[in-house]
């Protein structure tokens, strides 16, 4: 748990509670990158092909994210979670029932219409907990359960693929969701209904164009991020021919490093977004552009990792808390947009990695593409500090720092 967050009175088990459900989501989302050989195989389908399912699962992510939000704006934020947790639940227990890759499609992007919505209410629910200067901690304490999935929950649920098959992991992550539930039941508060929204205010405030460039960073670094992940286990067996045992220590090791840039992304968003944004997304495209070289040996493999690990997820809590706040009259609203932003990049990333793929230009070429995609995120942070009222230095428009 965050220092910053659990000192607060009253914040340390619904922050636990959130962390969770994220940990639930985590594994749902990422885990089909270490099971994607056995699906691919369990449906009779070609590993980009497979790698398809990332894309849907993202849009679907993003297609719910403002939808599931406002339908359920007017109800009490605990009872929406437990609700939100209850579908992913039934999405999960779908996909392991699916008896072929177009039903397997359709349980995926049932379990994606929750995700948005439950980290967009989640992440107001977190900041609601702390002083506005510990904001960035809190949303990042939420957001390590999604981190320690990639340390636990994927690479258990990759083995247990290896071992049982695929639907098993899929019935284990639903007893995940199940677990959520009864924790959000426990530890949150009931709060009182919500208003019913005003949804052409709030999709306006969406339309500033400080809003739009923080959507537009969120997608192009998880666009970045993904056209690597989704293919980790075929590129890690293409440059070093890796045995199961070593991709699934991998898979733990970037998990690790999700959570290390998870905490230093939310302290040092604390101090300054910009600054944060720029530097891990300098790193981040450095370690793409590198890795090739790097995943010649395992050591050099494992080292890239953690740092492309670290580097990736450094750039959740500002870029969450940038959106959040260049849209304060519609805060919830715009955090899960901002969700589904991350999974359209995510879709993005999958689909471009698969293009590049049936190119047959290589692995080496996904990483480049992906690489290409941070420096354009961080030209349009750059750009948008250029544009910032100078009696504003070091905020963005909208009040973000």
């Amino acid at each position: 748990m965050n220092t910053h967050t659990s000192s607060q009175p009253g914040a340390a088990l619904p922050l636990l509670a959130l962390a969770i459900g994220a940990f639930g989501i985590g594994t749902t989302e990422f885990g089909p990158m270490g099971m994607l050989l056995t699906i691919a195989q369990g449906v009779n389908v070609s590993i980009p092909t497979a790698g398809l399912l990332v894309s849907a699962y993202a849009i679907g992510v993003t297609i719910g994210a403002p939808i599931m939000t406002l339908l359920l704006a007017r109800w009490p934020r605990r009872k929406a979670l437990i609700a939100l947790m209850a579908i992913f639940t039934l999405g999960n227990v779908l996909s392991a029932l699916a008896p072929g890759y177009a039903s397997l499609m359709v349980a995926r992007v049932i379990t994606s219409l929750t995700h948005g919505a439950f980290f967009g209410i989640g992440s107001v629910v977190a900041a609601s907990l702390v002083p506005r200067d510990k904001q960035a901690s809190a949303v990042a304490t939420m957001f390590l359960g999604l981190t320690i999935a990639n340390i636990g929950g994927v690479p258990a649920a990759t083995w247990l693929s290896d071992v049982m098959g695929w639907r098993q992991s899929f019935g284990a992550i639903g007893a995940l969701g199940l677990l959520a539930m009864t924790a959000l039941m426990l530890f949150l508060h009931e709060g009182s209904a919500g208003k019913a929204p005003n949804v052409r205010k709030e999709l306006k405030v969406l339309l500033r164009p400080v809003v739009l460039q923080g959507l537009l960073t969120t997608v192009l670094a998880s666009g970045a991020m993904f056209a690597l992940y989704t293919y980790i286990n075929p590129t890690l067996q293409s440059f070093t021919h890796a045995s199961p045992g070593f991709i699934t220590a991998m898979l733990a090791l970037i998990g690790i490093g999700f959570t290390i840039g998870n905490s230093l992304g939310g302290k040092l968003a604390d101090r300054s977004i910009d600054k944060t944004l720029i530097g891990f997304l300098l790193l981040e495209a450095a370690t793409m552009i590198a890795f090739p070289w790097l995943a010649q040996t395992q050591l050099g493999a494992a080292a890239g990792l953690l740092v492309w690990g670290i580097a990736s997820f450094a750039l959740v809590p500002p870029v969450q808390m940038r959106v959040m706040r260049a849209a304060t009259e519609a805060p919830g609203l715009a955090s899960s947009v901002n969700i589904g932003a991350f999974n359209l990049g995510n879709a993005i990333g999958a689909a471009m990695g698969a293009a590049v793929l049936n190119a047959n230009l290589g692995y080496a070429a996904v990483m480049y593409a992906g690489a290409a995609l941070t420096v354009l995120a961080l030209l349009l942070v750059v750009w948008a500090m250029v544009q910032k009222n100078p009696q504003s230095a070091g905020t963005l428009a909208g009040g973000i720092n």
